[in-house]
């Protein structure tokens, strides 16, 4: 199925290759990720200019939109659109009345980054911070962990077939993997996961996140603007991401491999069957 901005999300270019040393050559072919801009657009007035896989945009609006802080729930949302734009997309949000006088009152400006978490921050004071909401009774099991980590490999198709682009996985408390969704930018990766669960109705208590790509603090802050309870990753975490985790009572599970798993915070969340 295309993507609804009509746009494909790769395209194969001729390439040649060539050992080191040898001299030897063939040609051959390597498809791509492709990587746009995007115009997220509140009403008529432009928020930011992000680069992103022209996939799940929808999803994108919801998940970013809740991230930035510009609303607390799918129901400040009555819609998303995706449109041409001159060079891009444009991805025009509809709020519900009200909201968009009051998130665009702090003034952000992001352009032509792949995702970022804070572009267009002047001042240390305004780092985005999420709301402490973890579900605070959530158990996962370590064999859940185990099951959604050898399961995702299979459901990441745009990075199997380009090897250049991050995933972010929702799984149930059983391991299964409900959800993925895959971006050029690990943040945008996440934000169209979370807007994904946000329009499915998802309950944060109902599951756990997995992400293909480092953990830095903005990717914790990000699920925890959804209110999720366990954060694994399969690459390590940076010392802000650990700090931010502990803050929210966010169990951060990290450097996730199929026969091991490292607990930064909250440990006491994942269980042995």
């Amino acid at each position: 199925m295309p993507p609804s901005s009509g746009v494909a999300t790769s395209f194969s270019v001729p390439t040649r290759i060539v050992a080191y040393g040898r001299g030897e050559e063939r040609d051959g072919e390597r498809p791509l990720a492709v990587e746009m801009p995007v115009n997220v657009i509140y009403g008529d007035v432009p928020y930011a200019v992000m680069m992103t896989t022209p996939a799940d945009l929808e999803d994108f609006a919801y998940g970013f939109s809740l991230t930035e802080g510009i609303v607390a729930g799918a129901d400040e949302i009555r819609g998303a659109v995706v449109e041409p734009g001159e060079g891009g997309l444009r991805l025009v949000v509809d709020l519900a009345p009200g909201r968009l006088r009051e998130h665009l009152a702090r003034k952000r400006a992001l352009s032509g980054r792949t995702g970022c978490g804070v572009c267009g921050i002047d001042d240390l004071k305004d780092i985005p911070k999420a709301e402490r909401r973890s579900a605070s009774g959530v158990t996962v099991s370590l064999s859940a962990v185990e099951r959604a980590l050898s399961a995702l490999d299979d459901r990441q198709v745009l990075g199997r077939e380009t090897r250049a682009v991050h995933a972010a996985a929702w799984a149930d408390r059983a391991g299964d993997v409900v959800m993925v969704r895959e971006d050029v930018g690990r943040h945008n990766a996440l934000d169209k996961l979370i807007g994904a669960l946000l329009r499915a109705g998802t309950r944060p208590e109902d599951g756990f996140l997995v992400i293909t790509s480092r953990c830095s603090f903005e990717m914790v802050e990000k699920a925890a603007s959804f209110g999720a309870a366990v954060l694994v990753a399969i690459s390590a975490p940076t010392s802000l991401a650990v700090e931010r985790a502990a803050l929210h009572g966010l169990t951060l599970a990290a450097i996730a491999r199929h026969d091991t798993v490292t607990l930064f915070t909250a440990p006491e969340r994942l269980t042995v069957p």
